[in-house]
């Protein structure tokens, strides 16, 4: 399951692979529900540690193994859960149900929820990744969990020396159509909805679009330690940009993009930062997004995007438009429990005291071509659904997506995130433009593909004329409901597995469920 993802996604298929071998261990014997757990906790220890090591890159392993261990603890009541409704018939569908219903769970709760590691996520280079502009990230999840479940068990049916005999013969034929429609029938589908491209949403136009990485003067926790830093190395590129336009080696930018940190001293705090802003918005003759933080009268700050307008050639004297970030990261830009947490790491209160932001996901810029209108989720919101769709719901006619990634190194976090924005493109059906601190930014088409893309950890200018769409795709129409619907499912079968069948000695793995009347002298719970 981590070799799917990136940066190893060209064996995509190695997630399907993964749940089908699960699958297949969940369902050899007569498992007990004790015993599915432990296996739902030993897959999620092997998926989770090696996926996750950057969480440690400059605090050290106690985050990084302690958060693994969370997360496989999820797939441990995964385990459990499975291990309950595939009593029910045909067990892929209620593996599937589960599966996804765990995954929905461990990316709300605790603390907003932790959404690294989705399924769907593994599927940048995959045949799944078209389905996602119609049924979401939670669908893809779905159809790839049931596809290697299903798999699992057409080839136990197939090639295991069950009995067949004239009464089971009609049900052992109907359950192999089933499973094999499951497992070819999300293929096709993704690639008719290939095929089509984009059939959901339309093109309205273009935009010239510059992404700046700056870089950062240094690794690590203390990016930002040396003040305007990293603002002066976002305004040298882009005064670099702005040489290239009147040397006409570069077409003239419509709307320039910078990072979320680009600005790491505010410019509505410090004089001179305002005035460095103002000139490279004026030297590029083009509007500016970038991130800052902001303080908060009373104590705290946002994780902020400014948008820096231009008129005739000269900046305008102040921001013209404001995003604070909605979904602020825990032990990150926030600690809940800091004075539990500061027992265990002396690195506790060097997390930020950030306020999540609230009202619309998107900014207008008035560029020389008129209006344009980009949808922002900054860093960790990519992760989380609501963020981009809130956006296209607010026509949004593609998608920024600031990040700053430099605080943890030289990791395969940076490619893990951006495969988030690639689906998220498909998502939604927009274009969208990765501006990242130190790497990799890039630009997507709305296929998903990568238009271009930096290098880790080296200055840079990405530029290209992106698609502007319009309409909603059915997976934005459909918001969460596809995920209720699955994780209400997974309550009623669950439940309905419980009733009359099982006894606490089941539960518990002692023994199997009574089939007469009386066992060992007692009623069968």
């Amino acid at each position: 399951m981590y070799a799917a993802f990136p940066p190893h996604q060209h064996v995509w298929w190695l997630a399907p692979v993964s749940l089908g071998l699960l699958y297949a261990t969940l369902t050899v014997g007569r498992p007990s529900v004790r015993s599915c757990a432990g296996t739902g906790f030993v897959f999620g220890l092997a998926f989770f540690v090696p996926l996750l090591p950057w969480i440690g890159e400059y605090v050290g392993p106690l985050p990084w193994l302690a958060l693994a261990a969370v997360m496989a603890a999820y797939l441990a009541l995964f385990g459990a859960v499975a291990a309950v409704t595939m009593r029910l018939r045909w067990r892929p569908l209620w593996f599937a149900l589960s599966w996804v219903s765990v995954e929905a769970l461990r990316s709300a709760f605790p603390f907003g929820g932790f959404p690294w590691g989705r399924t769907a996520f593994s599927q940048v280079q995959g045949w799944y990744l078209p389905l996602t502009s119609v049924i979401g990230v939670p669908g893809v999840s779905f159809v790839i969990a049931l596809s290697g479940a299903a798999a699992a068990s057409l080839i136990v049916r197939v090639v295991g020396r069950r009995t067949v005999t004239p009464r089971t013969a009609p049900l052992r034929t109907v359950t192999v159509a089933l499973a094999a429609t499951a497992v070819v029938l999300p293929l096709v589908g993704g690639a008719l909805v290939s095929i089509l491209g984009s059939p959901f949403t339309t093109e309205t136009g273009r935009v010239e679009v510059a992404a700046i990485q700056g870089n950062v003067p240094r690794l690590g926790l203390d990016f930002n330690a040396q003040r305007r830093a990293v603002l002066d190395n976002h305004v040298r590129e882009t005064l670099r940009l702005a040489e290239q336009v009147n040397d006409r080696t570069r077409p003239a930018p419509d709307l320039v993009l910078w990072p979320e940190n680009a600005a790491d001293a505010p410019p509505t705090v410090y004089p001179d930062s305002a005035a460095s802003i103002r000139a490279a918005v004026s030297a590029v003759g083009a509007p500016i997004a970038f991130g800052t933080w902001l303080p908060i009268e009373g104590g705290g700050a946002t994780n902020t995007v400014l948008l820096w307008g231009e008129h005739d050639g000269f900046a305008d004297p102040e921001p013209s438009g404001r995003y604070d970030k909605h979904i602020i990261q825990p032990f990150g830009e926030y600690l809940p429990w800091r004075s539990f947490f500061r027992l265990f790491s002396s690195y506790a209160d060097r997390a930020g005291d950030f306020r999540p932001g609230t009202g619309p996901a998107v900014l207008t810029a008035d560029t020389r071509n008129g209006p344009v209108t980009m949808g922002v989720a900054t860093c960790w919101e990519v992760a989380f659904d609501e963020a981009a769709q809130q956006s296209v719901r607010e026509d949004a006619q593609f998608l920024f997506v600031p990040t700053n990634n430099a605080t943890f190194g030289k990791t395969d976090m940076t490619y893990q995130q951006l495969a988030m924005s690639q689906v998220r493109a498909v998502e939604t059906g927009r274009s969208v433009v990765v501006a990242a601190t130190s790497g990799v930014s890039a630009l997507v088409a709305p296929d998903g593909s990568l238009i271009d893309e930096s290098q880790i950890f080296t200055p840079d200018i990405l530029q290209t004329a992106l698609q502007l769409r319009s309409g909603q795709t059915p997976a934005v129409r459909l918001g969460p409901w596809p995920q209720r619907l699955i994780v209400l499912a997974t309550v009623i079968g669950f439940l309905y597995a419980l009733r009359g069948r099982i006894s606490l000695d089941v539960l518990a793995g002692r023994r199997e469920p009574a089939t007469t009347k009386e066992h060992d002298g007692k009623q069968g719970l």
